[in-house]
């Protein structure tokens, strides 16, 4: 079984915060994403897409307590969870989507990310509308209508 993936969802106004990925692996056996797409081996040609800020939850920690802990690993951001907003499975991967509140800070990518940052390894977070979620590949690529529907208000 997987270690369950905690993820924080930050908005500000009509955006949401994410980490721009460019991501080559060594090899085509080893991406996940050349066997979805069925892409010609033997070299991984590289992916273009963007997650929200989350990682793996730590034994004996809660999932709120893990979208926290990564929010602040990989941003240096501050907050508290609001609520779980979506769960989501990918191959066979449970995935809690955690709406924060009261974030507090600059977003700086840090942590894990910040050292593996690199030509075929790359991260920038950014803060990225619903307009923009479809070409920045926001991956799982269910939770962008949930964000749209998160971000866009109320409408009158």
């Amino acid at each position: 079984m997987q270690i369950p993936r905690a993820v924080a969802i930050v908005t500000q106004g009509s955006r949401v915060l994410v980490i721009k990925r460019f991501l080559r692996q060594q090899s085509l056996a080893g991406c996940v994403m050349c066997e979805e797409n069925g892409a010609p081996g033997p070299d991984c040609p590289g992916h273009h897409y963007a997650v929200l800020p989350g990682g793996h939850i730590e034994p004996g920690e809660s999932a709120e307590a893990a979208a926290v802990r990564e929010l602040a690993e990989e941003t240096g951001l501050r907050a508290d969870v609001d609520r779980q907003l979506w769960t989501h499975q990918e191959r066979g991967r449970l995935q809690l989507y955690f709406l924060m509140a009261n974030a507090t800070g600059t977003p700086t990518l840090s942590g894990p990310e910040a050292v593996a940052n690199g030509p075929d390894n790359s991260f920038e977070l950014l803060w990225a509308a619903p307009d923009e979620f479809d070409a920045l590949n926001l991956r799982p690529a269910g939770v962008r209508m949930v964000l749209a529907g998160l971000v866009a208000g109320p409408r009158g």
